[in-house]
């Protein structure tokens, strides 16, 4: 239940992701200033922010907005690092619990409800939280949809070149395009293969989901926006290599939560096994 509850909550996410991606790109440009003085509250107060500090990073370099989005993907990403590493804490504790869901799964299979009543006390004791890796994406939401719209509207990038791109245009070798797809293909694959939790049916197909979606939807938008992708993902696949790849596998794996028949029939085999070795062992 907990696991269906994950998957149509990030299921919700992305549609909203995609809704508001086929809006943003149509939205009038600005300037900072404009924004500023905007009668809407989001984009005065939160937007506008975002916009000025792509401003003042672009005076930093020159007037390069390719290194100023770079710059503020970076310390964005830096902000919300510790939520990510709380994630990831409560990832490995949920790893090692895998043997004791297991063991309530078999014994409760029956009776779903008592089966939940267990596996919530032994969250509890443990100190658990199995929707904890829900939590980042909620907080992370406001914020990247607000520098999502201040790349968009910010009109100083709409006209800006940045190497062979027209931050405001679309990429017409589809260079960028492809490389968000692909980062997104590697930053999604080495959260399957690092953390075995990922491995189920739904978070599979998220894997091969969301790289087609940031292609397609890369095709029609500014270069500004795949370019903001691009950094996102680089940044999320170092992060991951220093806190999945570099640390010590846990004992317990995602799979040993898996049907529990397997386990009466591995036990079956195993004993059976036994016998057949003590057999040869006294001839």
């Amino acid at each position: 239940m907990l696991r269906n509850r994950k998957w149509w909550f990030l299921l919700s996410a992305l549609s909203a992701l995609v809704l508001l991606s086929g809006c943003t790109p149509n939205t009038a440009q600005k300037t900072t200033e404009e924004l500023q003085n905007s009668s809407g509250w989001w984009d005065s107060n939160v937007v506008y922010w975002f916009s000025l500090m792509l401003d003042k990073f672009a005076e930093w370099f020159g007037g390069e907005y390719g290194l100023s989005i770079l710059v503020l993907t970076v310390i964005v990403r830096t902000l919300i690092l510790p939520l990510s590493i709380k994630q990831f804490r409560n990832s490995k504790a949920m790893q090692k619990l895998q043997p004791e869901m297991m063991k309530i799964r078999e014994k409760y299979k029956d009776n779903p409800q008592q089966q939940q009543q267990e596996m919530m006390k032994l969250y509890q004791e443990h100190q658990v939280n199995p929707l904890a890796g829900c939590l980042p994406l909620i907080v992370q939401m406001p914020i990247f949809i607000a520098l999502y719209r201040a790349i968009t509207v910010n009109v100083e990038i709409s006209t800006h070149q940045f190497l062979w791109l027209e931050l405001g245009e679309k990429d017409p070798y589809y260079i960028l395009p492809i490389i968000a797809a692909c980062t997104t293909f590697i930053q999604s694959y080495m959260m399957m293969t690092m953390n075995p939790q990922q491995q189920m049916g739904p978070m599979k197909a998220l894997m091969f989901i969301f790289p087609i979606m940031i292609f397609i939807m890369a095709l029609s938008f500014p270069s500004a926006l795949p370019l903001y992708w691009i950094y996102t993902n680089i940044y999320t696949i170092i992060q991951n290599y220093f806190m999945y790849g570099r640390s010590p596998k846990p004992e317990g794996t995602g799979k040993e939560a898996m049907p529990n028949e397997k386990t009466g029939g591995n036990r079956k085999n195993s004993g059976s096994g036994g016998k057949k070795r003590s057999k040869s062992a006294r001839r």
